[in-house]
């Protein structure tokens, strides 16, 4: 990956970040408390209870390692899909939509040494539930003071594998999505250029970044369920006896439908993500090479 794309991925994901991130916190909890009754009541809950600020819990930790996750992803997307194309005779051959797929799902299961650790900080710090009180003396004391007192608790109170609780369910969340997310992206652009072009125009760009996104979390969002589930269930009284018991327990308890538990927030959450993560991109790149 050029230094260039890899500052402007980095920049782009962060804003990407930043802008989703507050529909995340409210997935997250309406995934994992079964207290909120619905998205609106986790939302009205949250302010009335912790301000605005509720919604950015943990965020530092994911805006901090983004730039990480998204050099392991793409660049392992780069290389495989380069790889496959030397089936064809020539590594800038068209890439085949099979070979897009593999290289994505490349892609997500090799961030997953990056991300769990992060994911499991941003998780937990989304769910720890403490009432906005100002400066109040008498304010409950947070389990965990930050991204970097989280990650340590966890490495001390569960062990190093502590951080990675949940990575099974993550992998299977990423790579399917990741490779759904290329594979979209690719043909969405195919389809809305005019023949002959090299580079799609930056609203198809933008439409299919967006497209793709919801689509690839139409794909992730039951893995994201259980890996959020499991990453919790070490907060207090175990509930999940593995990756297995964790799905079978939610759905004999809940229905299937609870696999689809953020579905919605999700689909909408992707759409401006990846418009800003793709605006970003561009505007980043068109600074630091102009001539391009």
């Amino acid at each position: 990956m050029h230094f260039a794309d890899f500052v402007a991925g980095s920049v782009g994901g962060a804003c990407g970040v930043a802008v989703g991130y507050p529909l995340d916190t409210v997935k997250v909890r309406i995934q994992t408390q079964s207290k909120y009754r619905g998205v609106w009541h986790c939302i009205r809950s949250t302010c009335k209870n912790e301000g605005v600020n509720g919604f950015y819990k943990g965020m530092s930790m994911p805006v901090t390692t983004v730039s990480l996750s998204s050099s392991v992803v793409f660049g392992t997307y780069r290389n495989v899909l380069q790889c496959l194309r030397q089936r064809h005779g020539s590594p800038d051959a068209k890439p085949a939509k099979l070979d897009i797929f593999l290289s994505g799902l490349a892609g997500g299961v090799a961030q997953v040494s990056v991300m769990s650790p992060a994911d499991i900080v941003k998780v937990r710090l989304q769910c720890q539930m403490v009432p906005y009180q100002g400066s109040s003396a008498e304010a409950p004391k947070p389990k965990y003071r930050g991204p970097i007192h989280c990650l340590l608790t966890i490495a001390r109170e569960e062990g190093v594998l502590g951080l990675y609780k949940g990575a099974q369910a993550l992998a299977l969340r990423d790579g399917p999505s990741f490779a759904t997310y290329f594979t979209t992206y690719n043909i969405i652009c195919e389809q809305l250029s005019t023949p002959g072009q090299t580079q799609p125009e930056w609203k198809v760009v933008l439409l299919a970044g967006g497209l793709s996104g919801m689509c690839g979390w139409c794909i992730g969002t039951p893995m994201d369920l259980i890996k959020a589930r499991l990453q919790m269930d070490w907060m207090g009284e175990r509930r999940y006896r593995g990756f297995f018991h964790c799905i079978t327990d939610s759905v004999r308890s809940e229905g299937p439908t609870v696999l689809f538990k953020g579905l919605t927030l999700n689909c909408i959450r992707a759409f401006p993500v990846n418009m800003a993560v793709f605006t970003m991109y561009e505007v980043v790149i068109r600074l630091l090479k102009p001539s391009a």
